[in-house]
């Protein structure tokens, strides 16, 4: 066992360094150390106690030389850094030793992923991990995704004290465009979650009432929707109506459109907002009842052709 205690020459080497033995493995963002994380521990000019050490279930970490074992979990690297300095020096190992503690592998930090995704999932990180990746250990996005993915993470704020930061990111720059800034990546405590789109509902005398998500406002127009209800029904009217809630007010209004000028193209197309209901009656010009409305434009609740009830 290599003791040191007092030697000018030891002393005035372990002043004169310059840095600490650099180790191998990823340099993870700074966060509490949990059961099962790796660690690397590096002693300046003590290759022998410089080594990769595995955090117990118990939380705690035996080194060579030491008699007692450590107690990582719940402490920062430059906290471990300081305890492993400490013991070192009150069991007469080293003076003034200069420790450094780097996380390769965080295993107590799950990543969950939820929301509009075909198997949501809760997963250890396990060194980092991009977003794209994560996405597809949840099998993908569901055809529900809406246009933002929302990360949120907890961190350290000014004060040390932590604080919660949600991200988000564009689902076309992530996906379509594969965008590098886009995949985030992710080291452990964040949770993905993928919204919903809006939706618009389209029933009435259409081939496949129903709603529709909203993937793009600025491509939500009444032709788009009856494209994606398979077109109209037979006996379909020549007028349709937009019924739109006011969000502050929680008021209904119905704006009737000239929608056989819209197909013809002799009118323009009509742009749709989210939760909006595009209805489309028969030839004889029947609307829909307010307890229609209400069971549809529940702004949430599921549309179907039977739905509808009738009055002239």
């Amino acid at each position: 066992m290599r003791r040191l205690l007092t030697g000018i020459l030891m002393v005035g080497a372990l002043v004169a360094q310059t840095r600490p033995v650099e180790v191998g493995g990823a340099n993870l963002p700074a966060q509490k150390i949990g059961p099962n994380d790796l660690i690397a521990v590096s002693v300046y000019d003590a290759p022998e106690l410089t080594r990769t050490v595995r955090v117990g279930a118990d939380g705690l970490i035996r080194l060579p030389m030491l008699k007692q074992r450590l107690k990582a979990v719940g402490l920062l690297p430059a906290e471990l850094e300081q305890l492993i300095a400490q013991a070192l020096s009150a069991e007469q190992i080293l003076v003034d030793p200069v420790v450094t503690v780097t996380v390769v592998e965080y295993h107590s930090r799950p990543i969950s992923v939820m929301g509009a995704v075909k198997n949501p999932v809760t997963f250890q990180a396990i060194g980092a991990v991009s977003l794209l990746e994560a996405l597809t250990r949840a099998g993908g996005l569901s055809p529900e995704a809406g246009p933002e993915i929302l990360v949120t993470r907890t961190q350290p704020g000014a004060d040390g004290t932590p604080v919660t930061v949600t991200q988000r990111v564009a689902t076309k720059a992530l996906i379509d465009a594969a965008d590098p800034e886009a995949n985030v990546k992710l080291y452990g405590g964040e949770e993905v979650r993928v919204p919903e789109a809006p939706k618009v509902y389209v029933v009435g005398n259409v081939k496949k009432p129903g709603a529709y998500p909203v993937q793009d406002s600025t491509e939500t127009t009444v032709l788009r929707m009856l494209a994606m209800a398979e077109g109209l029904a037979p006996y379909a009217g020549k007028q349709a109506y937009i019924i739109r809630r006011d969000e502050r007010t929680g008021a209904r209004h119905e704006l009737p459109i000239e929608l056989k000028k819209i197909l013809e193209r002799k009118a323009p197309d009509v742009p749709l907002m989210a939760n909006d209901i595009l209805y489309v009656p028969d030839n004889s010009g029947r609307r829909a009842t307010v307890s229609v409305l209400d069971r549809v434009a529940g702004f949430g609740a599921a549309t179907a052709s039977g739905v509808l009830i009738w009055r002239r």
